[in-house]
């Protein structure tokens, strides 16, 4: 009875061994077919370990089997085969033994594969931290031309919103049209492609500059776009603000020529000799180049007034600043009224030095000047007054500085201008309309 016993349980140990070694055979058999991305080495390895164990199962199979009808090659040939694969098995192991030690364990590859992780997630966060803080939007689309990826809002909308949409639902089909044209030649092409797209975003113009390239998948089939926008509406800005300088730049380099050319013709017209015209041209020109000094100095907004009075008044200010007298608010004129009132300013103290109160030590000049009531029209009143000067007579002709002060000064400002040659001093009153005035200095 014990011998019926262990006969059973010897037949079921053999079937299963059977099955379980033809199961791991197919199982290694169906890992060889789906990792068909292993190495040979290692391809091979799981072939001989499935081939050894086909025949282990083989010869369990034979051993369960009753051998009564059987032919005896049968089970040797199995247990040839089998010992073949021994051997080759042992082979492939000793060969390849270093290779198999040097695998790295599963925690380390754990542990790797958490490190990558966390190096990956990193650089990710830089990467849209970086995009994010700069004016470059990256994204994706498919043929249709909808976005499926963008780092950031675009075109004034929030992702959420631009994802699953295409340009034409954003701006509309007009607008779009532009930048939808140049994304399908990238795709018809297949070739990148790049451009300056002008875009109404909330009532303002914004430019971007778009580079477009075909997305491929693995297989090298073009299955969309992706492509980078960068913001470029500060540098158009500069742009037009550079053309628009270049613009005024030559306006005022025609305007400045012709103020020389006149100061030139007019010096020449009332001097005696070259000496003397050298002389009174070298100074007329430096009273304009002050005042243009003034003006750079504020980027050509305009000038202070009480900065132009001291700018042309500088050398008598040094010498004697306690015969002078400047009073008046803070005003800031325009180029224009600047550029002539500088001039009036130098020939009145020129002439001062020469003939009038500066050319004495008991002389004495008072510049003032007020705003005036808007009911009076607005603008300002400027008085240049001398005492203590030599007794005045009136001149016999008007010379270039009382052209420049009564003519050019009125004509230039549409202002008033009155100059008196009283005795005991000479009066210039000057009346500037308030066109001619800033309302603020420029920041």
């Amino acid at each position: 009875m014990q011998l019926v016993e262990l006969n059973l349980v010897d037949d079921l140990a053999r079937s299963v061994s059977v099955v379980s070694s033809f199961a791991i055979t197919l199982g290694l058999v169906r890992l060889l077919y789906l990792r068909s991305d292993l190495s040979l080495r290692m391809r091979t390895l799981i072939f001989l370990l499935a081939s050894l164990l086909l025949t282990i199962g083989m010869l369990s199979l034979a051993a369960a089997i009753d051998y009564e009808g059987v032919a005896p090659w049968v089970q040797s040939t199995i247990r040839f085969g089998l010992a073949a694969l021994n051997f080759v098995g042992a082979v492939a192991l000793w060969t390849n033994l270093k290779a198999l030690v040097a695998l790295p364990s599963p925690v380390i590859v754990a542990s790797e594969q958490r490190r990558l992780a966390l190096e990956l997630a990193t650089a990710l966060q830089r990467y849209e931290m970086a995009l994010r803080g700069s004016n470059v939007s990256i994204f994706t689309q498919d043929k249709e031309l909808r976005y499926t990826s963008i780092s950031k809002p675009l075109f004034g909308f929030p992702v959420e919103q631009v994802l699953g949409a295409s340009d034409a639902d954003l701006l509309g089909e007009m607008r779009a049209q532009p930048l939808a044209l140049l994304k399908r030649e990238a795709l018809s092409s297949n070739e990148p492609r790049k451009g300056e797209v002008e875009v109404d975003e909330a009532g303002s113009q914004m430019w971007y500059d778009v580079h477009i390239e075909p997305l491929r998948d693995l297989a090298g089939t073009t299955v969309g776009l992706t492509g980078a926008a960068v913001d470029i509406t500060e540098r158009k800005e500069n742009e037009r603000h550079l053309r628009l300088l270049m613009r005024e730049l030559t306006h005022r380099s025609k305007n400045l020529l012709a103020v020389i050319q006149a100061m030139a013709r007019q010096t020449a017209r009332h001097s005696t000799t070259i000496d003397h015209f050298v002389e009174q041209f070298s100074a007329r020109l430096q009273a304009l180049s002050r005042s243009h000094d003034l003006l750079v100095q504020e980027s050509w907004h305009g000038a202070s007034l009480h900065d132009m009075v001291r700018s042309q008044l500088g050398h008598h200010l040094d010498h004697d600043n306690n015969r002078i007298s400047i009073a008046g608010p803070d005003l800031f004129l325009k180029p224009e009224a600047a550029q002539n009132i500088g001039l009036a300013l130098h020939e009145l103290s020129t002439n001062a030095a020469k003939y009038g109160a500066l050319s004495v030590p008991t002389g004495k000049v008072s510049i003032h000047w007020a705003r005036r009531q808007p009911e009076a029209g607005g603008g300002f009143e400027l008085s240049w007054t001398e005492k203590g000067g030599p007794r005045v007579t009136p001149p016999s002709a008007r010379g270039f500085g009382s052209l420049v002060i009564e003519r050019n000064l009125a004509r230039g400002l549409d202002g008033e201008v009155e100059l008196a040659f009283n005795p005991d001093g000479l009066v210039c009153h000057v009346s500037v309309p308030e066109h001619h005035l800033s309302l603020q200095r420029a920041e």
